[in-house]
């Protein structure tokens, strides 16, 4: 393959076998070594000072035209806009992401983090030699522009180049820029090159940031304090996973990945905090689909002095704010229905509320208040194809009927309500009802978003619900809680009545995204090793 016809390709990567591939790379080596042999080595600069971004640009030249009388004739329109392309010199860098090359004027699109913006290069204005060296660059490279913004004839904002400089040479071609990087393997593992050549995942993971934003502003605005807590612990607990495991060998223990934040933020609780929060990674010794990773964000608040109905009014002002916040509006789109129509999602509107015993009781048709124990319980389990196993109780195999009948119909937003003691081994039971607990958990297209309790302050019997998990541990179940004596010797100090919750923010940047999987919200998610 020719240098020319090498150059020619420069945009088609995902179509290219291997050894073009190489080759490609091999021309652009050359061109890097000939830069440096000539004493033009990009990498050794070091610095370059920009002056505006990209969207910056555009308002700036925007506000400007806004300043103009709206009834100019063509002539003092031209001498307006002669005034205004003096008046901005800029200078930008990006990334150059397509080349339009007329001999002697060659128009860029230049893209940096705020977006794209096209450069008009000339070599009567940046000088022959300066010239030369720039047809040499490739698709792919980093640049600096300075030069005068102007409109084209077809309205395109632009810069007019008087100095361009290459600020990084790229070895290897980007993929084929009209079909971009459309391998989803690919471009979790190269997220890089996903992140250069796909606007829609760039602008996903700048709204991941603004929800993180705008749940830190809106929680500290309410009077809670970030904190930080243990990330490897002596004993995980909190929440029902299996944890990592690891040795420290300074102390030659071995220790564990936080599974949850709970117990350690219940600490602070009890040691006056009152309201408290932490947004940080958990992990999980689990499987990976498209609503799982085993490393997650996860934040977790306490709030002394309120119960699971504080909570809720809580999260639904939350989350209110964020959508409005981070999307403006209250009303969003997530997948599609039989029809190929958005579904809507309005989080402006009240959330629905109903207790797991009603939910279902209304979706499985089986009222479980009738059901007197375990055993009867399982026989209807027999009947409905319910799966379930021999160490299971009656408010397990409700949850059960819960996973199975009523889970995927929960598209709008829904708190379900009142889970059973047997999977609430930190929750506060309810006065009128003990077999059951103030929790809750909300549940938006037909995803778990968060789950809340009142939290359980009785050391009593919070030591008797961690004895049942270490009878159920005993069972081999890999996923119930050790008791963990320091967080009951907290306890026995004294915890006032607290509302918790946590909440998945990877979950809740798949809704305020539009993605329907979680890896699609995550950098760099979990993958297989590919050897």
């Amino acid at each position: 393959m020719s240098e020319q016809n090498l150059n020619n390709a420069q945009n088609t990567q995902a179509a290219q076998p291997e050894e073009d591939l190489d080759a490609l790379r091999q021309v652009r080596l050359d061109k890097l070594t000939e830069m440096q042999e000539n004493g033009n080595d990009p990498f050794v600069i070091t610095k370059f000072d920009v002056t505006a971004s990209t969207e910056e640009c555009r308002k700036m030249y925007a506000a400007a035209e806004a300043e103009l009388p709206a009834d100019l004739d063509d002539e003092a329109k031209k001498a307006a806009y002669d005034g205004i392309n003096e008046k901005f010199t800029v200078t930008i860098a990006g990334r150059i992401m397509s080349w339009r090359k007329m001999g002697k004027a060659n128009f860029l699109d230049v893209r940096d983090r705020s977006g794209r913006l096209q450069v008009y290069v000339r070599m009567n204005d940046i000088g022959e030699e300066a010239f030369a060296a720039f047809k040499k660059w490739d698709i792919g490279d980093i640049i600096g522009v300075t030069g005068k913004l102007f409109r084209t004839r077809t309205g395109e904002l632009s810069v007019h180049a008087t100095q361009v400089t290459l600020l990084s040479k790229s070895l290897k071609p980007l993929p084929e820029k009209f079909h971009g990087l459309t391998d989803r393997d690919a471009r979790y593992r190269q997220r890089y090159i996903d992140l250069i050549m796909n606007e829609e995942s760039r602008t996903t993971f700048i709204k991941r940031s603004q929800i993180i934003a705008a749940i830190r502003s809106w929680l500290n605005a309410q009077g809670f304090l970030e904190v930080e807590t243990p990330m490897l612990v002596s004993n995980a607990g909190g929440a029902a996973a299996r944890p990592f495991e690891t040795h420290y060998n300074a102390l030659d223990e071995d220790v564990k990945l936080r599974i949850s934040l709970e117990l350690y933020l219940k600490r602070l609780i009890v040691g006056g905090l009152e309201k408290v929060y932490e947004i940080g990674r958990v992990f999980r010794n689990e499987g990976v689909d498209t609503k799982h990773n085993p490393e997650f964000t996860l934040m977790e608040l306490y709030q002394a002095y309120t119960d699971y109905y504080g909570m809720m009014d809580l999260t639904e002002n939350m989350f209110r704010h964020i959508a409005q916040t981070v999307c403006g509006t209250t009303c969003i789109p997530f997948g599609k229905d039989e029809n190929g129509e958005d579904i809507m999602i309005d989080l402006g509107k009240p959330f629905a509320r109903i207790t797991m015993i009603d939910a279902v009781k209304q979706y499985a048709g089986v009222d479980f208040d009738l059901i007197p124990d375990t055993a009867a319980a399982k026989k209807i389990a027999d009947e409905k194809g319910v799966h379930y196993e021999d160490r299971h109780e009656k408010g397990d195999i409700l949850n059960l009927f819960f996973d199975e009948f009523v889970e995927e119909k929960l598209i709008q937003p829904t708190f379900i309500m009142d889970h059973p003691v047997e999977i609430s081994p930190l929750t506060k039971r309810k006065p009128d009802k003990p077999d059951y607990v103030e929790r809750f958990e909300l549940y938006i297209t037909a995803r778990e978003m968060c789950n809340a309790y009142s939290e359980l302050n009785d050391p009593i019997d919070q030591r008797k619900r961690f004895e049942a998990q270490e009878a159920l541990i005993a069972k081999g179940d890999e996923e119930a809680n050790h008791i963990d004596e320091d967080f009951m010797n907290a306890l026995e100090i004294g915890m006032p009545p607290t509302g918790g919750i946590g909440f998945g923010i990877d979950r809740l940047v798949m809704l305020m995204t539009n993605s329907q999987s979680i890896r699609d919200v995550l950098l760099f998610p979990t993958m297989k090793s590919l050897d």
